[in-house]
Formats: structure tokens, C-alpha cells, sequence
């Protein structure tokens, strides 16, 4: 007799999560995806697109475009800031890559994982190599994202420390390209497979500061390309790569099978990310927000600040809360700690891409208010974002304190229209690259009207 999995779901040939996952991706077509979903999708796809140009010179990824660039091979995929083309599992590394490299991309809102920097690189790739209309990569980046999303949100918590974009992105990542090479079930469970097989991906990486942090969305990214790929030419995988008994859910995370599969082509979640406005990691928005409405609520000068006591929660602290020490990779080590980024608000009032970049990073006056910040834990907690506590001490104001539950950009924290231009703006106009007033109107149009393009191929041209 077959064994039922958590929530149900028999482990048979026909009935296994994998296999669902792979039927659902090879029969979606565009005319399934609501309008709204495809909206949001575009937007994401645009901000995605923006981070990676701004991330284009980030530290690493010239270097990393420098060795895909000399490998060469076929020039098929655009390597989007860099301008030139590459063979498609390369112009997904390096995409994912400069993607990532901020910490400035969108963020899923109900599970914590990245899911437009493994799932577009891979799927615009593979939609220029097959010169694939743009209602079918549409169709391609929205069963991605959606799957990505709903393996996040139906693991267990806590997080044992797995890197999610980087293990959930890589399944994401194949059903994508997948679709887009238009392989039948089976051959997509096949991809399924074998991007288990690759995926990897550790918050050591968070937490040891270091220029590796940007390429897990650049590996998982690629592992998609190449296990769609793969698959087309053949090769096999294991038939339960999620539910099996050394598959996702046993080895990495447990998981809810009916929570995955709940409304599977009826329900998307491709669209369910928040807009991220700073530079940084996500566990760190909310605490920014709150020092923020203190600084210019109160006219906090940094010099006035006594003490600074942030309450947070302990994945908060898992990932943001270690001591500060910028003398190696000054800009992670400055995108993913909770005291630089108090001081550095403190001091400059804002933390935007300037405040990033290694001289801020390093800079004696930003670290001199470093050590006034004491974290806390409060065990009782278990958000990945949120919520947060600030108590400063000053010598103006006495005691003041605030309470922050959602980052910006969320659902509950909606941020304007017009902010949200005004960081597409200031990204495309930075990187190795910068485009100009019409390169960013070409670009801007050619999203917003991408399933009226009927060979994806041409995307940019006129851009670079």
C-alpha cells in the first residue's frame, strides 16, 4: 500500500507532488494567468531589471561577467547590463547574479524568499535563445515565480538555514525554462529532478559576510537553464525529488504538500512580493522605517543619541544581528547588519545606494555610532521581517521609542507610485551601463507591452 505524505498526498507514480508540479507546468497557458497577476509580474520584472543594472559594478559581478564573458559559446542570451550575448545557462548566472548583488530586489510578502532572481534570469534566457513570444515567457515567468513562492510558504518554520531563493529558486528556475522549451510532463518532472540535484544554498552566507551571498541566485538561476536543458536532451531524474524519501521535504525542509499544491492553476502567487526601497537586507526594512519616523519626528542629530536598544526577532537576529566588521567585504557586511544600519541613519539620515558602497561602509563617523546599539531578542516572536522595537536614549528628547511591523513596500505599508519610479530611475542610470532617457523608455514600454513582443529575442534591442 502506497504511504500517504503530511497532508495526504499518496506516494504513487501518478499522484506525487513532483508529478503534479510537472503536468500543472507543461498545460498552463497564458489565457489561465489572471490580468492582475500578469500586472504584477511586469512590475516585478521591471524592478528585477533595475537592481540588476544598479548591481552591474557591484563588487563581483564584474568579475564574474569577466570569466562567463571569456568562456563565450553560443550567443544566445543577453547578459542585460553588460550588453553582449552568451549562452543561456551563462546569461543566467551572471543576471542572477548582478540581480542579487544590492540586496535591492523584491521581496516574496508571506514567505521569505527571493524569487525574481533565479526565476527571470533563467526564464529570459531561455525565452531569447528559443525566441519565444512574449505571452509564452510571460506564461513561463508566472508558473515559475508562483511555484518558488508556494514551496517557501508551505515549509515548516523555523528556517533550519537553508538559502530559500537559492533551493526553492532552483526548482522555480526549471519549471520556467521548462515551459519555455515546451517539454511534455514527464520531461518536466525530469527537470524538476534534476534541478534537486543541483540545488544548494547556505545563510552562512548571510551571516559571514562575503561577495559569495550575490551568486546563490546566480547558481540556482542556472541550475533551472541547464536542468530544462538536460531534461530536453534525455536525461533522467529522480520521479520524487520533492516528496521522496532523500527528497526536499526529508532532507532540507519539511513541508505541507496540501498547502503547495491548494489551488494550483486556479490561484497564482507570482505577484505576491513587495518592492523593496532600500538597498539592504529584508530584515532590516522595518527597523529602518521605525529609526527613520523617530529621526524626523524628533530632528534626532547622531551626537544626541545616547543608546539605541532594537528588539527583534531571533531570525532577525540570525541574519542581521551579528557584530559589526566591515574590513572584508565592506558592502554585505554593511546590507545585512542591523547596528551599521542604525548608525549609518543616524548619521546620514538615509540608506540608499550611496550608503552602501564601501567607503560609507568604512566610514569612521558612521562607525563611531556603531557600538551604541544593543540588539535584543524576543524569543516569543518568530516573523522573518518583523516586528521590531526601537528605544533610543538622547540627551534632547529623553526616551523615545517605536514599533514597527511591516517593511515598506508590503501590503500593509504601501509606498507611492511615484517612489517606486523614482528607484527605477536612479538604478538605470547607475551600473557598468547607465542608460539614458530613452534607452529607460524603450525598456520601460517593452515590459509593460512584453506579450505583444512575438520573438523575444529582439527584447533589447535598442537599448544597448
Amino acid at each position: 500500500m502506497n504511504d500517504p505524505m503530511p497532508g495526504g498526498v499518496l506516494q504513487d507514480a501518478g499522484l506525487t507532488i513532483s508529478h503534479q508540479l510537472a503536468v500543472h507546468t507543461a498545460g498552463i497557458r497564458y489565457a489561465d494567468i489572471p490580468a492582475a497577476t500578469i500586472d504584477g509580474v511586469k512590475r516585478l520584472m521591471l524592478d528585477t531589471l533595475a537592481v540588476s543594472w544598479a548591481g552591474s559594478d557591484a563588487p563581483g559581478c564584474r568579475e564574474a561577467h569577466a570569466l562567463v564573458a571569456e568562456e563565450g559559446g553560443r550567443a544566445d542570451s543577453t547578459a542585460w547590463a553588460y550588453g553582449g550575448k552568451l549562452p543561456a545557462a551563462s546569461a543566467a548566472f551572471i543576471n542572477g547574479m548582478s540581480s542579487a548583488a544590492l540586496d535591492y530586489d523584491s521581496i516574496a510578502t508571506g514567505a521569505s524568499v527571493h524569487k525574481y532572481i533565479t526565476v527571470l534570469p533563467a526564464a529570459l534566457a531561455v525565452a531569447e535563445r528559443e525566441h519565444a513570444s512574449g505571452a509564452d515567457f510571460l506564461t513561463a515567468l508566472a508558473a515559475g515565480t508562483d511555484i518558488t513562492y508556494r514551496l517557501a510558504a508551505a515549509s515548516d518554520v523555523p528556517n533550519r538555514g537553508f538559502h530559500y531563493a537559492a533551493i526553492f529558486g532552483a526548482f522555480g528556475a526549471a519549471v520556467a525554462a521548462a515551459r519555455l522549451l515546451k517539454l511534455d510532463a514527464l520531461t518536466t518532472r525530469h527537470a524538476i529532478g534534476i534541478a534537486f540535484i543541483q540545488a544548494c544554498g547556505t545563510q552562512q552566507a548571510n551571516i559571514d559576510p562575503s561577495l559569495s551571498k550575490r551568486m546563490l541566485s546566480a547558481f540556482s538561476a542556472r541550475a533551472g537553464v541547464y536542468a530544462a536543458q538536460l531534461a530536453q536532451r534525455g536525461i533522467t531524474a529522480p520521479a520524487q525529488p520533492i516528496e521522496g524519501k532523500f527528497g526536499l521535504y526529508r532532507l532540507y525542509q519539511n513541508g505541507d504538500p496540501g498547502k503547495l499544491l491548494d489551488a494550483l492553476g486556479t490561484r497564482f502567487e507570482s505577484a505576491s512580493s513587495s518592492i523593496k526601497m532600500y538597498p539592504s537586507c529584508g530584515c532590516n526594512h522595518t527597523t529602518i522605517a521605525g529609526m527613520l519616523d523617530l529621526i524626523h519626528r524628533h530632528d534626532l542629530k547622531a551626537d544626541d543619541v545616547e543608546s539605541v536598544d532594537v528588539t527583534v526577532t531571533p531570525y532577525i537576529d540570525r541574519i542581521v544581528g551579528s557584530p559589526y566588521d566591515p574590513s572584508g567585504d565592506a558592502q554585505v557586511a554593511a546590507q545585512f547588519n542591523i547596528r551599521y544600519t542604525i548608525a549609518c541613519l543616524l548619521v546620514c539620515r538615509k540608506l540608499g545606494l550611496a550608503e552602501i558602497q564601501a567607503d560609507a561602509a568604512r566610514d569612521p563617523e558612521i562607525n563611531r555610532h556603531v557600538g551604541k546599539v544593543n540588539v535584543l531578542i524576543d524569543q516569543t516572536k518568530n516573523g522573518f521581517r518583523g516586528p521590531v522595537v526601537l528605544r533610543i536614549k538622547s540627551r534632547k528628547h529623553g526616551e523615545i521609542s517605536t514599533r514597527v511591523e511591516h517593511v515598506p513596500g508590503s501590503p500593509q505599508a504601501p509606498v507611492s507610485d511615484a517612489e517606486i519610479q523614482r528607484k527605477f530611475d536612479e538604478c538605470f542610470r547607475c551600473g557598468v551601463r547607465p542608460l539614458d532617457d530613452a534607452q529607460l523608455a524603450l525598456l520601460t514600454t517593452r515590459v509593460r507591452e512584453v506579450e505583444r513582443i512575438s520573438d523575444m529575442s529582439t527584447f533589447f534591442s535598442g537599448v544597448l
